[in-house]
């Protein structure tokens, strides 16, 4: 399982990588083995505002519908359309080409409660859950 050194993490399994006041938001490879194959990917709009720990869309697999989790709290300024017509990109690149969306933070302060690299590895051995 890839974990990425420049990423911040969720206990949700959701990834951040910032960059100055703007966030790119997916999810982690830990996630999409446990969900399967992805068939449904809805997402927020750009415009709309995301707060860090509440929903900010679904994802839905063969095996399960699951919500996804802002790890951050600002507006949405671009969506990554190309999940309409390819869910599947998320299972195959999930920390490049399926990126989910890209947000302008409010207040950079909500990433301190993220996990960096070392941190997300321990808590995916442990089981992954909360």
């Amino acid at each position: 399982m890839k974990i990425l050194k420049d990423l911040l993490y969720t206990k949700d399994h959701e990834w951040t990588k910032l960059a100055g006041k703007s966030a790119e938001i997916g999810i982690t490879e830990f996630a999409v083995e446990q969900l399967g194959d992805i068939t449904l990917v809805e997402l927020p709009a750009v415009g709309d505002t995301v707060t860090a720990g509440e929903t900010m869309g679904t994802v839905e697999s063969v095996k399960a519908v699951s919500d996804l989790y802002a790890p951050v709290t600002g507006t949405v300024t671009a969506v990554n359309d190309k999940l309409e017509d390819e869910p599947e990109l998320v299972n195959e690149d999930p920390f490049g080409n399926g990126w989910m969306i890209k947000v302008e933070l409010d207040d950079a302060s909500g990433a301190d409660e993220l996990m960096d690299a070392d941190a997300y590895g321990k808590h995916c051995e442990e089981g992954g859950a909360d």
